[in-house]
Order: C-alpha cells, then structure tokens, then sequence
C-alpha cells in the first residue's frame, strides 16, 4: 500500500475562532458553508484550511494543551517574484499579522520573509527560483 502524494486538510488550533476566521476573511479568504460554530473551513487550491479551538483540538488528540511557541512547523505561501513577496507580506500584515522576519535575501538562493497570524501560526512568504509555479500557482517539483 501507498498513500496518494496530497493533504487534504491543514488544522490550525487557534485560540479565538471568530478572531481568526476575521483575520483570514481579511486576507480575502472565505469562510465555508460547510463550518460550523466550532470550526472554520476555508477551502483552498486542493486542499482545505480548518481554524480549530486550540484546546478542543488538543482534546481531540488527545495530547496536553501547551502554551504556544515555535511548533517546528511553517506554513508557506509561495509567489513568482521577489517583489509579490514583499507585496504579500506588506497586504498580510495590514489584514493584522505580525511580521517575523523581513522579506529577505536568503542562503538557499531565494526570497522570503516571516509573517505570523493572530495565534502566531507561522507563514513564510517566499520567492524560489527553484520551483517553477503553474498557472494555478501550485509549484511544480523537477520529476
């Protein structure tokens, strides 16, 4: 058995339901008729983003509810230019992130920059030259 290369579904265990789903209204993404009052799906190309209370996700998995810190894990959203990097990261922060860290030069040889959602969900803003996107804006990997 093999399991097909796609997630289907991102959730993010926020601490303010309604805050959060504001926060990606404000960024031009749209809450689901399929949420409910304890969850917020947002669907995005080929996959779906879920806003989860923090607690009742961590009840859900059965783990502890730790305070928030770095998790290990980014989120990235990837644009075909140097400049739609900064352009995000400006638009991102005035619908109410937190910038990270500022759009940069980096060493692999790209372009990006750090911003945080109002849970401090980390998103990486990025330009790769390596990874061709496709009209869709999905990247596409050398095979």
């Amino acid at each position: 058995m093999s399991l097909e290369r796609r997630i289907s579904l991102v959730t993010l265990g926020v601490s303010d339901l309604e805050a959060s789903t504001e926060f990606y209204r404000r960024l031009g993404w749209s809450r689901s008729p399929a949420s409910t009052a304890g969850v917020t799906f947002i669907q995005l190309k080929g996959t779906v983003l879920a806003l989860y209370g923090r607690a009742a996700l961590a009840e859900d998995v059965g783990v502890e509810n730790t305070p928030a810190g770095f998790s290990g894990v980014t989120l990235a959203y990837n644009v075909p230019s140097e400049i739609g990097v900064d352009a995000v990261v400006k638009f991102a922060v005035s619908c109410g992130a937190t910038l990270v860290k500022a759009p940069e030069k980096v060493f692999w040889g790209g372009y990006s920059g750090y911003v945080a959602d109002p849970d401090g969900h980390l998103w990486e803003i990025a330009y790769n030259p390596f990874f061709p996107q496709d009209e869709q804006g999905h990247i596409v990997l050398p095979q």
